[in-house]
């Protein structure tokens, strides 16, 4: 069974382009006969990886991925790293705004997705998806539920997950501007590409990803 997750809108945007891929990809995987539920988690600390926490207590999947919205990215990333820190720009959704808290009290400092990136990035490309290996998901929400995802998981070794950001869509930028964005239909299937891949590779791909800075 696979768990998809998005975010709820948050700041000052109508639409998270995650949820509305997310629920795509549920659609493109459940025609092709995989048990797939899609779940949208609040825009919100503690909440979120608490909602979360009971999807998986509920559905009890083999493989969990969590998308979220990077604006300004212009490629689909595939996060490589969760870190036990909550440091927030902007307040989320019911105006929490942590400062240097821990995700997980006295938790690791990090947790690896147990996704094949590598192998998903190579997939990607050949899908013809803008696609990269990210290193950081950053210190709000989104970074909130990967690590808290990783956590869970840690007791549940047989359980792959990881964390996917999405750009804008192209109506959420400006015509006039230089803010990079991605149709909709991208986005889904570079989700169920990352889904297909982490179904049948077990040993991830080799091949350079990394970053200079």
């Amino acid at each position: 069974m696979i768990l998809l997750t998005g975010f709820e809108p948050f700041g000052n945007e109508d639409i998270n382009p995650s949820w509305l891929a997310v629920r795509r990809a549920r659609d493109i995987l459940r025609a092709e006969g995989l048990d797939v539920e899609a779940l949208e988690l609040p825009c919100v600390f503690g909440e979120s990886a608490a909602t979360l926490s009971q999807a998986i207590g509920t559905f009890n999947p083999d493989l969990v991925i969590c998308a979220g919205l990077a604006g300004g990215r212009s490629r689909i990333s595939l996060e490589r790293v969760a870190i036990n820190i909550d440091d927030a720009r902007i307040p989320d959704n019911k105006g929490r705004k942590p400062v240097d808290e821990e995700v997980v009290p006295g938790g690791p400092v990090a947790y690896f997705a147990t996704l094949p990136i590598k192998a998903a990035l190579r997939d990607l490309r050949i899908a013809g998806i803008k696609a990269e290996v990210s290193q950081s998901a950053g210190t709000y929400v989104c970074n909130h539920i990967f690590y808290a995802l990783m956590h869970f998981l840690a007791s549940r070794p047989s359980v792959r997950g990881g964390f996917v950001h999405v750009p804008y869509l192209p109506e959420q930028v400006s015509t006039e501007g230089d803010t990079p964005s991605m149709p909709l239909e991208s986005m889904a299937e570079g989700l169920a590409v990352v889904v297909r891949t982490a179904l049948r590779t077990q040993a991830d791909a080799k091949l350079s990803a990394g970053a200079i800075h």
